[in-house]
């Protein structure tokens, strides 16, 4: 967490007071009462309404003992309450903590106990997850129920309809008091929670609305097709911020035609994803029978998106799509590949693999071990500072060590920066490997796999082996109906990169497992090869060396 330097012939700390950020509900709520502000299947609330079921929920939560500062744990698929919650927490000045609606019992205990939560909102769909907290996490003094089928004495919802009419003023707020415990994904098995503020989120949703979506008014709307725990949530934000409708899916349940149908319905003209469900998107046969001709901008981040994929996604949406890098840590803001960069054709002028250039107001330096920064096209860390960087992870000075050095957040992300400041992230640099004493990246042999006309996806990490010191081992899924064996795969690099970056082995799978944000942890593939001991020495193959 911050701490500010005291004024100059002042001893002091100065207090920068900003605006709540839920206080855009009110903004619209004066300005455009009865524009639709949120829909959900047959529920359409306007911005009137809106307004007053925040302060209605606000002042229930307040009933049970939230206050400035107070964490409050909300465990919930997209639903119109948690939506409302988040403003809610806001309004409050307390603290919302979001978690992932597919974790376990036992994982959201710890998320409960990591974040310090008093109070819980909890979907009635996961009624476990709420008795597991109340029977292990005594701190959390009372547990709400919320989304459709809550009922009993803890239900939120009639509770809010008798609050209705409630004036609760927002609470006022310092730039670095907190807003959003925000849980990384925990790729190395653990989530942290990354402090969010209110004054970065202002700076945040400014930014978005310059880099990402400009000219955003209310006359706009936006589809949440990603869990509003996370990056959509941030996206929904900067709608909010200017008036712009809301629609959700009617289910956690990804189903595309409902997508294209409400994009057709609704005109939307924006919407929020990463790679993966990008991918389905444009390959989806409902893409071909909606119309989707108002969609201004489609932003996905979150992982890399492959050539390949890209290509075909400018095929069938046109020059709509954006691309953004950045962590939860950084709220997305690093870098920015907007619309007009994005071209179909390989040409001479373009920046194949490039995740764009640096997000206004903030610095990025690609950096070896030491924190000296490197020339251009030297592959090192990824390192970034700006007004978008988190205040750091609550209650963990350890890991807020490792994630800081010299001022600068360290992504843990390898790439490299041209000349003109175009940003290539080579991988995580936990994914990197060490063949033969050659550092390996395996994003460049996705990239090249991806190009053979039978797969669909791949993912390339390395595994222990007693010549090399490690091997790559390339995880396939075939198109429907195409044939590729591990003998034409092989073949197919060979000629394509040198020899020594080769996979020795090529499995072949239905599906690569994914997280509940659409990406695809390595460490879940390197369990189930572990578990399924498919290691078995091929046939001789032709290249690796």
């Amino acid at each position: 967490m911050s701490s500010l330097a005291p004024p100059a012939g002042g001893t002091a700390p100065v207090s920068r007071r900003v605006a709540n950020l839920a206080h855009p509900l009110r903004q619209n709520a004066r300005r455009f009462p009865e524009r639709p502000a949120f829909v959900w299947g047959d529920l359409v609330l306007d911005w009137r309404l809106l307004d007053a079921r925040v302060s209605a929920m606000a002042a229930v939560l307040a009933a049970h003992g939230a206050t400035k500062g107070t964490r409050i744990l909300v465990h919930s698929s997209n639903c119109n309450e948690m939506f409302e919650s988040m403003f809610a927490a806001f309004r409050l000045g307390a603290v919302w903590v979001p978690t992932n609606f597919r974790l376990t019992p036992a994982e959201v205990i710890e998320l409960a106990r990591d974040s310090g939560a008093e109070l819980m909102l909890c979907h009635a769909a996961f009624n476990g997850h709420a008795e597991a907290i109340a029977a292990s996490v005594p701190e959390v003094r009372w547990i709400g129920r919320i989304g459709p089928g809550a009922s009993g004495d803890f239900a939120l919802a009639p509770l809010v309809t008798a609050a209705l009419g409630t004036s609760l003023p927002d609470c006022a707020v310092d730039y670095d008091d907190p807003c959003w415990f925000f849980f990384t994904s925990g790729t190395t098995g653990r989530s942290k929670a990354a402090v969010l503020t209110h004054g970065q989120m202002a700076f945040v949703i400014t930014n978005h609305l310059s880099d990402l979506v400009p000219g955003t008014d209310e006359n706009d709307a936006s589809l949440v097709v990603a869990p509003l725990s996370h990056g959509a949530g941030v996206h929904q934000l900067n709608q909010v911020a200017r008036g712009a409708k809301t629609v959700l899916l009617s289910s956690d349940r990804f189903d595309i035609d409902e997508a294209f149908r409400l994009i057709a319905a609704h005109r939307i003209t924006n919407l929020f994803t990463v790679p993966t469900i990008l991918k389905m998107l444009a390959e989806h046969p409902a893409a071909d029978l909606h119309d989707h001709s108002s969609l201004r901008s489609i932003i996905y981040a979150g992982a890399p998106m492959y050539r390949e994929d890209q290509k075909f996604a400018l095929r069938k949406f046109g020059p709509v799509l954006v691309q953004y890098f950045g962590l939860g840590e950084v709220t997305g803001n690093i870098t920015v590949l907007p619309a007009a960069l994005h071209d179909e054709a390989d040409g001479a002028n373009t920046r194949l693999g490039t995740c764009g250039f640096e997000r206004t107001g903030m610095q990025v330096s690609i950096q070896n071990e030491s924190g000296e920064e490197l020339p251009p096209d030297t592959t090192g860390e990824i390192c970034v500072i700006g007004p978008a960087v988190f205040a750091g992870y609550y209650n963990n000075p350890e890991a807020n060590a490792k994630a800081f050095r010299k001022g600068w957040f360290r992504t843990g992300d390898l790439g490299h920066m041209d000349a003109q400041g175009f940003v290539f992230i080579t991988g995580r640099a936990s994914d990197m490997y060490i063949s033969g004493g050659s550092n390996i990246y395996p994003r460049e042999i996705e990239e090249k796999l991806l190009t053979h006309p039978a797969i669909a996806e791949v993912a390339v990490l390395g595994v222990p082996d007693a010549k090399w010191g490690e091997i790559g081992i390339a995880v396939c899924v075939r198109r429907a109906g195409a044939q590729a064996s591990e003998a034409d795969l092989a073949a197919f690099l060979e000629g394509r990169m040198a020899r020594y970056k080769l996979p020795k082995r090529y499995l072949f799978w239905d599906a690569l497992p994914k997280s509940g944000y659409g990406k695809v942890p390595k460490r879940l593939i390197r369990e189930k090869i572990e578990a399924e001991g498919s290691l078995a020495e091929p046939a001789s193959l032709p290249g690796h060396r």
